[in-house]
């Protein structure tokens, strides 16, 4: 299952609303329009239009993991998102799942922060614990680490779109090369010979003082 940018918006958004907002999901069209395009809790923002969004809806329903609400007492059709039923993973699970999806690499302590309007996490291990889970999860891993950067705390990213492309970034490490070494000498030799040349200078001038 590989799924690209703007189903995993929509996915992801639809997840958020499902355990933040129950009392408005399903999502009607512009509901779920507004909840893709929100400013706030999304990495990058989008301005997806009416049209993309229904026809990303029509394909993950194709794909079974939306599904359509309709009858005779709805006024609009809703619609309510499969993925965490294929998946069959835990609520503590698709809540840092969602906000991966949502928001982008992020690390443990981002997503223990960011996740926690979703659900609870007690402690830094707990996280840790919980994305060795997603890393591990059968029959596919759903996350995984990404190298680390010099300075910075380990990111972690979804797997909902295949593996992602990345270079660990080494750091830069300055070599010196013969040339170099011989133009420095040669710097600072000039230098010390203009300061030589400074103190005779000086050392005339005292003496002709007393002459």
């Amino acid at each position: 299952m590989i799924l690209n940018a703007k189903e995993i918006r929509v996915l992801g958004s639809l997840i958020e609303k499902e355990i933040t907002t129950p009392e408005y999901y399903p999502l009607t069209l512009n509901s779920l329009v507004t909840a893709c395009n929100q400013k706030s809790c999304r990495e990058p923002v989008t301005q997806l239009s009416a049209s993309e969004i229904s026809a990303v809806v029509d394909d993950l329903h194709e794909k079974q993991l939306i599904t359509k609400v309709t009858g005779a007492e709805i006024r609009n059709v809703k619609f309510k998102q499969k993925l965490t039923a294929v998946l069959n993973i835990s609520r503590e699970q698709i809540a840092v799942l969602c906000e991966l999806m949502l928001r982008g690499p992020q690390t443990p302590g981002e997503l223990r922060s960011r996740a926690s309007r979703m659900h609870p996490f007690e402690n830094a291990e707990q996280m840790e614990n919980l994305l060795l889970s997603l890393a591990q999860a059968f029959p596919e891993p759903l996350v995984v680490k990404l190298p680390r950067q010099p300075g910075k705390d380990a990111r972690y990213i979804h797997l909902l779109s295949g593996q992602p492309e990345f270079q660990e970034e080494l750091p830069v490490v300055s070599i010196k090369t013969d040339h170099d070494r011989i133009q420095e000498l040669e710097t600072e030799i000039a230098a010390l010979k203009s300061e030589m040349q400074s103190l005779r200078d000086e050392l005339t001038a005292f003496r002709n003082q007393f002459q």
